[in-house]
């Protein structure tokens, strides 16, 4: 029996929070874009509120004179018209795009910057009326209907309650100039305005811990899901495994395959290793083209004598070259000395290779001996 949705109460995993990011369901807190946006528009029109009303009265101004050509040619009234357009524009225009940006921007600092466009994809499904209806009265749809009523309540509160205060004052107005009515209208203005963006404020630092938990909540897993979810990343975990121990075993291969074309390898009887090879014209250096550990090095001795590669017993270096230096790297300089000797031993061995030559005694500084350390 299939879990029901009262047993999504397992949280999603990274998985799962991943491929919901990547279709668009991220937590997005509308209220908090409205708070930014009407408090920067706000704060920009109270800022530029003097140099704005003397703009718009000479726009006015120049709007409401006509002469003689004017009247007489009504063409001239349209392009007039067209004219003071463009003149509002200069200021709606940039206003719109700063309140954008700022949404934009207050939006990304409540769920992360996230590019999707599976979410504005065409869904055909969402057409039928019958599963609409019941979209509408989902938890989400509902708690977000709460939500907004709760908040035009508040919202209509605080206005009632100012307004109420400030009736007495806006009722003398008509008694004042009208400069300094106007003055003081806006005044009133700009401290409603400013109680409302408190509200909105406040209401933004708590929808944007909800809608965290919401979006966490729906993506909650039941115990199948989560078994599933689970298995696909084991099943993941092992075709990892399974690829990397192709590589594995690819690189050891090629590895093998450089043994008998190498000049000698150094063995520590049964535990290490190491193949070298130089080449005066094309490395500075004698280099490590194979190594390894015990089955391995044993497999490296094998195909060293099948392919006439002169091998040496000499633990210390053995040990050193295995530990110190890795496959396909030079020899350190360190080692220079020792392995000049191996490989002046392995030379002689070419020119003569009918006479019985003694192996050399090799020795390493005691630091790169793995098995001095532990003594």
């Amino acid at each position: 029996m299939a879990d029901s949705a009262q047993d999504r109460n397992i949280p999603a995993s990274e998985r799962k929070k991943r491929r919901a990011r990547e279709d668009g369901q991220i937590p997005r807190s509308r209220d908090l874009g409205h708070f930014a946006a009407l408090a920067v528009a706000g704060s920009v029109l109270m800022a530029v509120a003097g140099p704005l009303a003397n703009w718009l009265r000479q726009l006015l101004a120049s709007a409401l004179r006509f002469d003689h050509a004017a009247v007489a040619n009504p063409e001239r009234m349209g392009e007039q018209l067209w004219a003071l357009g463009l003149k509002g524009l200069l200021v709606i225009v940039p206003m719109g795009l700063l309140v954008a940006a700022v949404a934009t921007a207050a939006a990304v600092v409540a769920g992360g910057w996230n590019l999707s466009f599976k979410a504005v994809r065409p869904d055909f499904s969402r057409s039928n009326p019958i599963s609409g209806i019941a979209r509408l009265f989902n938890k989400q749809h509902l708690i977000d209907l709460l939500k907004m009523s709760t908040l035009a309540l508040l919202v209509g509160v605080v206005g009632y309650y100012f307004l109420k205060a400030q009736f007495q004052g806006l009722a003398s107005l008509l008694m004042v100039p009208l400069p300094q009515a106007v003055a003081q209208l806006g005044a009133t203005v700009a401290q409603c305005f400013g109680l409302i963006l408190l509200v909105l404020g406040a209401w933004a630092l708590v929808d944007v811990p909800l809608q965290r938990h919401l979006w966490a909540g729906r993506l909650k897993m039941t115990r199948e899901e989560a078994k599933q979810e689970h298995k696909d990343a084991e099943g993941n975990m092992e075709v990892k495994g399974k690829i990397k121990a192709r590589m594995r075993e690819m690189s050891r291969k090629r590895m093998l395959g450089a043994v008998p074309a190498a000049d000698l390898v150094v063995m520590n009887p049964t535990h290490y290793a190491v193949a070298l090879k130089y080449d005066e014209a094309r490395m500075g250096a004698p280099r490590v083209v194979a190594k390894g550990k015990d089955l391995l090095a044993l497999r490296i001795r094998d195909i060293a004598r099948d392919a006439k590669v002169p091998v040496l017993q000499a633990p210390p270096l053995a040990r050193a070259l295995y530990t110190h230096v890795e496959l396909d790297q030079e020899v350190p300089a360190a080692l220079f000395a020792a392995v000049a000797q191996v490989l002046a031993w392995v030379y002689q061995l070419r020119r003569t290779p009918d006479m019985a030559l003694v192996a050399p005694e090799v020795q390493v500084p005691p630091e790169l001996d793995p098995q001095h350390k532990r003594q």
